[in-house]
């Protein structure tokens, strides 16, 4: 039985605003321990000189769904960092559209974590399909004075 506490999208949400995520401007949709989809609307900030959705964005977003997915299978205290990641770029998403993310778990152990996200235009069409690996960390015991 999973004991990770249910955190809402919008608790997810305000907690990513601070950082690069929240920068980017990537919106959270949907946050389960088994599935998490998030949107990115491609704006001249998150792009290339030629008006294309950067690699980096696409990648942040992966990596952005993919450690949320992680988190909410944690054991209370633990944390988790990608060790690994692997991007297949398949067609451009250009200026003013939104592209859709969905992350999936792949594997769940002991240690790793193995998700596999898609990322979509508004069209349908396949941008990128992007694997990562998340390590989770136990909690480290505190020190005593």
């Amino acid at each position: 039985m999973n004991t990770t506490p249910v955190h809402s999208v919008a608790a997810i949400q305000q907690l990513i605003a601070p950082t690069l995520p929240g920068l980017l401007g990537i919106e959270l949709l949907e946050a389960t321990p088994e599935r998490v989809v998030g949107r990115l609307r491609v704006r001249p900030e998150v792009s290339t000189v030629g008006g294309i959705l950067h690699g980096g964005s696409v990648m942040s977003l992966a990596d952005t769904l993919g450690a949320i997915g992680t988190v909410l299978n944690l054991a209370p205290g633990a944390n988790t960092t990608t060790i690994e990641s692997s991007t297949k770029f398949i067609a451009a998403a250009p200026g003013g559209t939104t592209v859709t993310g969905e992350s999936i778990a792949l594997h769940k152990g002991r240690t790793t974590m193995v998700w596999q996200t898609t990322i979509r235009r508004e069209d349908g069409r396949l941008c990128a399909v992007v694997s990562q690996t998340q390590l989770m960390m136990e909690p480290r015991p505190q020190a005593t004075p």
